[in-house]
């Protein structure tokens, strides 16, 4: 009976430690740090990563995630930790508040991030058992590549503009409908 008194407070004790803990990382987690040129310093690593210098810390290495990557890349990107947990360490507001080579670095890691080849000319798609097989040229040359037949597979940003996500989640865009050919807007009509 008495070992099961003393489990009880240890796991008091554990408890309030946790919460605690638990609280500091909240507020951390809260509270929203902005980066400009003024608090941070972006730097390319010998590895053609990107290092951060703040104030308060360096990060040999950062991660750089769009808030808004379709609509407004230019603005409220995320500044994160490299490791798995990806924490986050600021906002950049605006790209512009950076110098011109330091806007250019993070442009280049949202290249890589965010790759989305643009689809200029579709060959031909076939559905076959409950899959699209997608036979296209886009900006990086000739492409094949699946997708589900059911799902969001063809999204509509606007009137004209799709993004097209293929079974292992890569993204392509099709920049205008309508500057496809009929034919080519033919071989679509089943996601439209």
């Amino acid at each position: 009976m008495e070992e099961q008194g003393n489990y009880g407070a240890n796991l008091l004790d554990l408890e309030e430690f946790d919460e605690e803990a638990l609280k500091k990382e909240s507020d951390e987690i809260l509270e929203m740090r902005f980066l400009n040129g003024e608090n941070a310093k972006f730097a390319r690593t010998p590895g053609g990563f990107v290092s951060l210098e703040t104030r308060d810390k360096t990060y040999d290495r950062v991660g750089v995630y769009l808030t808004f990557p379709l609509t407004n890349p230019e603005e409220y990107i995320s500044i994160r930790e490299a490791d798995e947990k990806a924490k986050e360490i600021g906002i950049i507001e605006k790209l512009s508040q950076l110098a011109e080579d330091q806007q250019e670095m993070l442009r280049e890691q949202i290249k890589l991030r965010y790759f989305m080849p643009v689809i200029t000319k579709v060959l031909d798609v076939k559905d076959e058992y409950g899959h699209a097989y997608w036979n296209v040229v886009t900006t990086f040359g000739v492409c094949r590549f699946t997708t589900q037949m059911s799902g969001d597979a063809v999204i509509h940003l606007s009137d004209s503009k799709l993004l097209v996500t293929d079974i292992d989640g890569n993204r392509y865009e099709i920049s205008d409908f309508y500057q496809l050919s009929v034919m080519e807007r033919k071989k679509l009509d089943l996601f439209i």
